[in-house]
């Protein structure tokens, strides 16, 4: 496999986009797992899929991000041109607008209104559920079954917690999941980001100031963009998300399984602090549920 690195990048811009070829290239401090991410000059950034499994989403950022874009009340990415293979690289590229602003998972606590935050997501939240789905893709494997109904990995769970044994509450988690698969989304379809979690929102002045990586959204139950309630929002922060994200206690008792599962199957995989702790207020705090 092809190393990606700033070197790979000057490559494919010159030999495809030669306009922006004098432009620097810069990785970006936080990179994450499924893609690479490369400032191109002020204004631009690149996008490069890490694997096979991820490249799929170029396409579908493509045509996604302009139908979301005129209706959310934050940026998200703009999507400016779209790179084929070459120099050795083996997947569909893109290229942004760059958005500014930190990452909610880099800033400093100090910086940040924590309460305003957790206001603004569940506003943003609401709004991407108002957005018109036409065109947009049913939720499936391309969005990792974000969208479907949490029982799509309950065989997960049970291995999980097989494998953890003694090690978490096995009785409470069970009880947890039971309540999070009986009820499903009783309305039309709507859309969903897929992956709300601190690396993907940016921040600005203390405030939340745009939305990035729609790689696993989908049209369908929203229950799995409300985890940001365990895995970010601590006390009374949850009940701010909570209101303003505007939905009954159903959908919020299957948001409470969408995080047990992810932080059991990490648990499951070794030791993960960050996990342990959302296992924990998992367990707490039902907040709506």
């Amino acid at each position: 496999m092809v190393e990606i690195d700033d070197t790979l990048v000057r490559t494919l811009v010159a030999a495809q986009f030669p306009r922006w070829a004098h432009l620097p290239v810069t990785a970006v401090a936080r990179q994450g797992w499924d893609n690479r991410t490369f400032r191109l000059g002020d204004e631009l950034l690149v996008r490069l899929p890490s694997a096979e499994g991820y490249a799929t989403g170029i396409a579908k950022e493509d045509r996604c991000l302009p139908i979301l874009a005129r209706h959310l009340p934050l940026p998200v990415p703009e999507p400016v041109a779209t790179g084929a293979p070459g120099a050795g690289y083996p997947y569909p590229w893109s290229v942004r607008r760059w958005l500014p602003g930190d990452t909610l998972a880099a800033a400093a606590a100090g910086d940040l209104d924590r309460v305003a935050v957790a206001r603004d997501l569940g506003g943003l939240l609401a709004a991407l559920r108002r957005v018109p789905t036409e065109g947009g893709p049913v939720a499936g494997r391309h969005s990792a079954f974000r969208g479907c109904h949490p029982s799509v990995y309950g065989d997960e769970v049970e291995q999980a917690l097989d494998v953890l044994g003694d090690r978490v509450d096995a009785v409470a988690c069970r009880a947890v999941w039971a309540r999070a698969v009986t009820s499903a989304w009783p309305d039309a379809p709507v859309w969903c980001h897929g992956d709300v979690s601190a690396g993907n929102l940016l921040v600005a002045h203390g405030r939340l100031a745009a939305v990035i990586d729609f790689g696993q959204c989908g049209v369908g139950d929203p229950a799995c963009d409300l985890v940001p309630a365990w895995t970010w929002c601590v006390g009374a922060e949850r009940a701010v998300f909570s209101d303003a994200v505007g939905l009954p206690a159903d959908a919020w008792r299957r948001a409470r399984g969408w995080a047990l599962w992810k932080a059991l199957v990490t648990l499951a995989r070794g030791p993960h602090e960050e996990q342990a702790r959302v296992l924990g207020a998992v367990l707490a705090d039902p907040v709506a549920g």
